[in-house]
């Protein structure tokens, strides 16, 4: 019979031993973190190592990352599909074990975290989707959406200001199945954190509307005694009118005798001699990554994941027979599955605004788009950092979800920019829904982190951007976004769309939704943009990112490229080109990544190498354009900030014209 301490010390062991084969790691939270761990993981979390996306699994998150040996000891230990191979070869190339726990690389984990506070994010998003889909889903005595999200966060979680904007969302919303677990152990890498970090935690937190358990004398939960830890979250999980932040104690590089409670076993390997006297401390007898047959039996949770599963799905079997409609809607969105009538839906709505020609700003395009699209896909889940009525993206069936029942699927970000990109993450991740959130495009800088692990992850979330250039006007260059397009299509695995009119704003919406699994970007305008005709074909090759939108009929001698509110500019230099005897081509690049995947035989077919004349317009910096133009061509675009005027003012003002680009392809054909 195995005690709680052994089984714990078979975390620490396996942390430490990993960390010294890397030579590189944090060996000193997951030794601090073990006791917590075990009970956690042994006493609370519903999941089935043989199914790890069961659907009402409890999620599981590591947002203070860089201690990832806990969690690859948590599932190597458990039965995951993570062997000992993996943890031998920890950080090394090739293996599941990676410096920081990565969804879609290691079986059991549930998002990519690293970059504190934004795992606490995605929990966030985790148990906002678990509680919409209950609403949406459950009936009485059929509660088939019912699990918890655990997070464990350190000091520097709670430092970083992301936690302040998701944490106070939290407890607005009452995210009653929502468990915060705090690793109390006062060490970050530069030393003991009472210098720089000395929040009343639980007080700031009560402030919140959190539900916060502490020991006794309002003392934290001593986090190496399993059985104080039980009670606390036991106290957490009993109650489901507030998230819940639990605050243990602990000791940094628990049981390495010179190091533990410093910062020497935060992030670096504990050293030989360190980590043989850790398992004499430990009175832990074994070999470098050796467990004994009696732990692993003991932490084996493939046969209790395997019964819980079917419990479920014996309750699910049941819901099926009473709501058989429901059922296989629910099966429909966790798959994640567009509904069969998508496509054909999607598509009769752009060959409708084709052919209407509606002339309004991109962000109008955008809602529109929304209330076409709204109604075929109730898995679609909004919100807005506070400027809703800018961005436009309240559609005709929105309703908050904190008021709208069974209905909502709207959610007022307040202003939280980063915090809603990093729980856009953790709803989609979820699964069962497709997110998008919103704001200024200048205001991307506040979310692009976010950005960033979206396409890292990756998961299917949608970013919108409105009043995308300097013809949002009087509000200044502290509101009109230069270099951030650049920035976001600088992005691996992003897509950026930015559309020129109402057609390719729809079009951009249906590439976003139906790129699975992968985030992207929409960029759309304050002002209005004139319609463009173009062919059912052109209609077409709008979805492959960039297309000839128009062209003289002799042959062009050069290409203006052009994207959004711009295109309206280029085409009008290409007919005012054409009345002087100089033809040229329109080439509409809403998406550079998309046309950039195309194949090279449709590439060269829109942009011909041997038209070395080129001239790019965007209302955005100008340096991004090179790789299309190279060094024959020109861009006319920024290259300063941009200044407080009328739209007209500031487009004459910074030369981005018609005049201008006329002027500047007849210098790149000379």
């Amino acid at each position: 019979m195995t005690t709680r301490r052994e089984r714990a010390n078979a975390i620490r062991a396996l942390a430490m031993d990993g960390v010294e084969a890397a030579k590189s790691g944090h060996p000193g939270m997951p030794m601090g973190m073990a006791d917590i761990a075990e009970v956690v993981w042994g006493d609370f979390l519903h999941h089935n190592p043989t199914n790890p996306h069961w659907p009402n699994r409890d999620r599981f998150v590591l947002s203070n990352g860089h201690g990832s040996m806990l969690q690859y000891a948590l599932l190597h230990l458990t039965g995951y599909d993570l062997g000992i191979e993996d943890l031998k070869h920890f950080r090394q190339l090739g293996f599941r074990t990676a410096g920081h726990p990565e969804y879609h690389h290691t079986p059991g984990v549930e998002t990519t975290t690293g970059p504190l506070g934004q795992g606490l994010a995605n929990a966030v998003g985790f148990a906002i989707a678990e509680e919409v889909l209950a609403a949406r889903f459950n009936r009485p005595g059929h509660d088939i959406v019912d699990h918890h999200t655990f997070v464990f966060v350190g000091d520097g979680c709670l430092m970083e200001g992301i936690s302040h904007e998701v944490c106070s969302l939290a407890g607005t919303l009452k995210l009653g199945k929502l468990v915060a677990v705090y690793d109390d152990n006062g060490i970050s890498i530069d030393g003991e954190v009472h210098d720089w970090f000395t929040d009343n935690t639980a007080e700031r937190f009560r402030a919140y509307g959190w539900n916060v358990v502490v020991g006794d004398d309002d003392k934290p939960v001593d986090g190496h005694d399993a059985e104080a830890i039980k009670k606390a979250i036991a106290a957490a999980t009993s109650q489901s009118e507030k998230p819940s932040l639990v605050i243990c104690k602990t000791v940094i590089g628990f049981g390495a005798p010179n190091k533990e409670g410093k910062e020497s076993s935060h992030g670096a390997p504990l050293g030989p001699d360190e980590v043989k006297a850790a398992r004499e401390r430990l009175g832990w007898k074994y070999g470098p990554f050796e467990i004994p047959e009696e732990i692993y039996v003991s932490w084996d949770a493939k046969e209790s994941g395997a019964k819980a599963e079917k419990a479920w799905n014996d309750k699910f079997d049941a819901y099926a027979k009473a709501f058989p409609e429901l059922a296989a809607e629910f099966k429909r969105r966790i798959a994640g599955e567009l509904p069969s009538n998508w496509k054909e839906s999607a598509a009769a709505y752009v060959k409708k605004l084709q052919a209407e020609g509606p002339v309004v700003a991109s962000r109008k395009a955008s809602q529109m788009a929304l209330d076409a699209f709204g109604p075929l896909l109730p898995e679609l889940i909004g919100g807005s950092a506070d400027l809703a009525p800018s961005n436009l993206t309240i559609w005709k069936g929105s309703k908050n979800i904190a008021t709208g029942g069974a209905e909502g699927n709207y959610i007022h970000y307040g202003v939280r920019e980063f915090g809603m990109t990093a729980i856009s993450n953790g709803i989609a991740l979820h699964g069962g829904f497709i997110p998008y959130d919103a704001t200024f495009l200048v205001f991307s800088d506040y979310a692009r982190n976010g950005v960033r692990m979206s396409a890292l992850i990756p998961a299917h979330a949608i970013h919108v951007y409105t009043h995308d250039s300097i013809g949002l006007g009087e509000d200044g260059p502290t509101h009109q976004p230069v270099e951030h397009l650049g920035s976001l299509r600088l992005i691996p695995n992003n897509r950026v769309w930015r559309p020129a009119d109402a057609v390719e704003s729809a079009v951009s919406w249906k590439k976003a939704i139906e790129r699975a699994g992968n985030p992207s970007c929409l960029i759309f305008s304050r002002q209005n943009l004139k319609h463009n005709p173009r062919t059912e074909q052109q209609v077409a090759d709008i979805e492959k990112g960039g297309y000839v939108l128009w062209e003289s009929q002799e042959k062009f001698k050069a290409i203006i490229i052009a994207t959004g509110s711009e295109v309206g500019i280029a085409v009008e230099a290409a007919q005012a080109l054409g009345d002087q005897g100089v033809p040229v081509r329109v080439v509409s690049m809403p998406c550079t990544e998309e046309f950039d995947a195309q194949p090279v035989e449709y590439r060269e077919g829109v942009l011909p190498s041997w038209c070395r004349a080129r001239v790019a317009v965007e209302a955005a910096s100008v340096d991004f354009w090179s790789k299309y133009i190279g060094l024959d061509g020109k861009a006319v675009g920024m290259t300063t900030f941009g200044a407080s005027a009328p739209i007209d003012k500031l487009y004459e003002h910074f030369g981005i014209t018609t005049t201008a680009v006329v002027d500047a392809v007849k210098s790149v054909i000379k």
